[in-house]
């Protein structure tokens, strides 16, 4: 039986393929956000699916990612205001500590990453889905931007990077019709900005409600 909660907070779901811009879309926004990478598993986990045909980890495939754990945290967020995420380095694959996230009151917070399109029928069957956007941007420019990123940040190797790269541009339309099929709305950074902008009136509008019946 799904357990629905009663707190006013919701959180917007904002995925899209890797490069698209999440992280700066999400910061532009002002509210607090939710590393969701940062519950990718470690490389020691014997879960962790591999590429066909090859000894790389997969690490687009949401098998790499602790979703029980990333749903949680957003329902501790949606619940309390606050909870303990993990701290992972990508160029590590590993966790290096836990952290305190404390969004404050505020009554919207965006939680980001590639699977977030994994934990929309999740977050709403919770009653905690604000909205859940796909950011796209053209397979062209998220393969440059991805690289120049991932390179200046140390991610993996080069070779990696470069297949990663090639690989992920060739699918990127596949990857935004599954995220698309999960309950994701498509669309580009103003769009996501408005939509982002109507979640933070209306819950702003609701918290006010609550709080005038309760006085």
């Amino acid at each position: 039986m799904t357990t629905q909660f009663s707190s006013p907070t919701r959180v917007v779901l904002l995925c899209g393929p890797s490069g698209s811009g999440k992280s700066l879309l999400a910061a532009a926004t002002g509210l607090p956000v939710l590393r969701l990478d940062d519950f990718y598993k470690e490389h020691s986990d014997p879960s962790l699916p591999l590429l066909a045909g090859s000894e790389d980890i997969d690490w687009d495939h949401p098998l790499s990612w602790d979703t029980e754990a990333a749903v949680a945290a957003i329902a501790s967020l949606c619940r309390t205001g606050r909870t303990e995420v993990p701290v992972y380095d990508i160029s590590l694959s590993a966790r290096t500590g836990r952290t305190e996230l404390d969004i404050a009151g505020a009554p919207v917070f965006v939680a980001e990453g590639i699977f977030a399109a994994e934990i929309v029928s999740r977050c709403r069957e919770l009653g905690l889905l604000g909205d859940a956007l796909c950011l796209t941007r053209g397979s062209v420019t998220t393969f440059r931007r991805r690289f120049l990123r991932d390179l200046r940040e140390g991610r993996k190797s080069v070779p990696f990077l470069l297949r990663r790269g090639w690989r992920l541009m060739r699918s990127e339309r596949t990857i935004v019709a599954r995220q698309t099929s999960l309950g994701a709305y498509p669309c580009d950074r103003p769009e996501a900005e408005a939509r982002v902008a109507a979640v933070v009136n209306a819950a702003t509008a609701r918290a006010g409600g609550s709080r005038a019946t309760a006085g």
